[in-house]
């Protein structure tokens, strides 16, 4: 697999662990791997806050499962740009929540490539809406 490919499949899996239901609990593990240690999280909610790894599914684990009884989100568009070890993504994703809810957001990520493997150092992200909509080219 090439570079890309790589890209796009860590990308393109990447949320697919932190999904739950009342069937179902997020694979914290499995989404901790995609991580190069040391990674940094930072939603733009306002306002924004860096958060760690840990700091992060911590969060998720109180705030978000308390609020959310279910949660899927699934990455749909992607634009990689790459130059060697590095690599910038920006990628639009779909998340359904509570069975129901659905919105989207934009992630920007800074990957790294060490001992033949990508891994993401840096996720930011921000929930689209009318007035910040999705841009069409990270729309399949």
């Amino acid at each position: 697999m090439n570079d890309e490919d790589e890209i796009r499949e860590l990308i393109g899996a990447h949320f697919e662990a932190m999904r739950w239901d009342k069937d179902t609990e997020p694979d914290w593990d499995r989404f901790r791997s995609d991580f190069h240690l040391g990674a940094t999280l930072c939603g733009a909610a306002r306002p924004s806050q860096i958060r760690s790894l840990d700091a992060f599914i911590d969060r998720m684990e109180s705030v978000a499962r308390m609020n959310l009884h279910s949660f899927e989100e699934h990455t749909q568009g992607m634009k990689i740009q790459r130059f060697g070890n590095i690599a910038v993504v920006l990628a639009m994703s779909e998340l359904l929540e509570n069975g129901t809810e659905i919105n989207h957001d934009i992630s920007g990520y800074l990957l790294v490539k060490s001992d033949g493997r990508w891994s993401i150092m840096a996720h930011a992200w921000d929930q689209a809406e009318e007035a910040n909509p999705v841009p069409d080219h990270l729309r399949q």
